[in-house]
C-alpha cells in the first residue's frame, strides 16, 4: 500500500507504480466518488482505447423471442 501527502494545495501525486499499472498519462481526466469515508478515482479511458477489451467472449447463446 502506498501513501501519499496532500499538498497546501490541496493536490495528491498518484504513485509511479499504480500510474504505470493503469496507463494513466498527463492530463487524462479521472471520475471522483465519495464512498463511505474514502475517495475513489477512476480513470476516464476514451472509447477508441475499449475496442477489442471483451475479445473471444462468447456470443453464441440462446436469446430470449422479443430480443432477437
Amino acid at each position: 500500500m502506498d501513501n501519499v501527502k496532500i499538498s497546501p494545495k490541496y493536490q495528491v501525486v498518484i504513485p509511479k507504480r499504480i500510474r504505470e499499472t493503469l496507463n494513466l498519462k498527463p492530463g487524462q481526466k479521472v471520475q471522483i466518488i465519495l464512498f463511505g469515508n474514502r475517495i475513489e478515482l477512476i480513470p476516464i479511458y476514451d472509447i477508441k482505447e475499449m475496442r477489442g477489451f471483451i475479445k473471444g467472449i462468447n456470443t453464441e447463446f440462446e436469446r430470449e423471442e422479443d430480443r432477437v
